[in-house]
């Protein structure tokens, strides 16, 4: 049987040969002691690499993000986010749900940014008379990359001064902040240079099973700590983890070029089905729009051949380091062929 070709998202990758023999030689300790080596290599290689202080380990990107936004702001307080941002719509509302953080989601414009003016007409006012009466803005939270897309750098740069301006701290969702480094041609520590913390995750083009690292100055990552505790992320021994993750770092960044360029063929190649309308793509994202009535035929035409699409988000396809070049002709030719026998 033909290999499966699955692009519904790049979570789906699996450990190579390389990342398994890592992991498997891996020492492990009791991580919750802070006595696992190949987790304390891991932290202060995600220090090193990023120019931040301190690191730290954790299971998913959703708790690394929430962690963060725990350690910016107290019960009572708000953060400023994009109305699509990860942080709000998709990771379970667990900073109003734990961390009694009131979101202030702004509306975005289509690259992910957030106006300015929105940004600092959402400032609420501190301290005493008028100020009694709001949630205390904290914190900016961004995302890079945004639907693929790179946020442009003046602009993180502009907002990062504006947030600071008004007393408040900037957090990224770097999910795939290393494709935007990557695209960028620059370094994961340029892209994160204007942010007092970033959530990175590891499990995402980079490869590994699972993983992230949140990054920032010693004293927030000290709080981190203490809330990936009480959130259920105190692990043991987690080496053979943080293994997979040294190997993606060490071996994995540079090779997401090979996704973007992957995606850009995709794209190509379905721009001459007139049924669809590519919307766009950048990095290894690619959006499109496919008619109603023939959305779910050719996700189940697809899945017959040994292809996945993802559901939810009905049009978007992503590519990783499972799909190979070969991979996307195939795919093309096999949406092609939908449509010949459908007209």
């Amino acid at each position: 049987m033909s290999k499966v070709i699955d692009l519904r998202s790049d979570t789906v990758t699996r450990p190579t040969p390389g990342m398994l023999a890592a992991m498997n030689a891996a020492a492990v300790g009791d991580d919750v002691w802070g006595d696992d080596p190949t987790a304390n290599r891991l932290q202060g290689m995600a220090a090193e690499l990023t120019r931040k202080d301190a690191a730290l380990f954790f299971p998913s990107g959703t708790q690394s993000n929430l962690a963060a936004l725990m350690s910016h702001c107290e019960r009572g307080d708000e953060y400023i986010v994009g109305q699509m941002a990860h942080t709000y719509r998709w990771e379970g509302g667990g900073a109003a749900v734990l961390g009694s953080i009131q979101p202030q989601p702004l509306e975005q414009e289509a690259d992910g940014t957030i106006p300015l003016a929105k940004i600092s007409a959402a400032v609420k006012p501190f301290g005493t008379g008028l100020g009694t009466h709001f949630a205390r803005s904290k914190l900016l939270a961004l995302e890079n990359t945004w639907g693929g897309r790179v946020l442009p750098h003046s602009y993180v740069l502009e907002a990062a001064a504006l947030a600071r301006s008004k007393g408040l701290s900037v957090h990224l969702d770097g999910a795939r902040a290393f494709n935007a480094a990557v695209a960028s041609e620059t370094t994961i520590a340029d892209i994160l240079a204007p942010f007092d913390s970033a959530s990175l995750c590891i499990s995402k083009g980079l490869g590994a099973p699972v993983g992230a690292v949140l990054v920032g100055d010693k004293a927030f990552i000290e709080r981190a700590h203490r809330w990936r505790k009480m959130l259920g992320g105190g692990m043991r021994q987690i080496g053979s983890l943080a293994a997979a993750c040294i190997y993606a770092l060490e071996h994995q960044v540079e090779r997401l070029r090979e996704d973007h360029d992957n995606a850009a063929l995709l794209a190509s190649g379905l721009r001459e089905i007139p049924e669809i309308a590519v919307l766009g793509q950048a990095t290894n994202v690619v959006f499109l729009n496919i008619p109603e009535q023939h959305a779910k035929p050719l996700e189940t035409s697809l899945a017959s051949r040994g292809m996945l699409m993802q559901g939810v988000y009905a049009a978007r396809l992503v590519t990783h380091l499972d799909v190979s070049r070969e991979d996307i002709l195939r795919f093309v030719a096999s949406v092609k062929d939908y449509f010949a026998g459908a007209r």
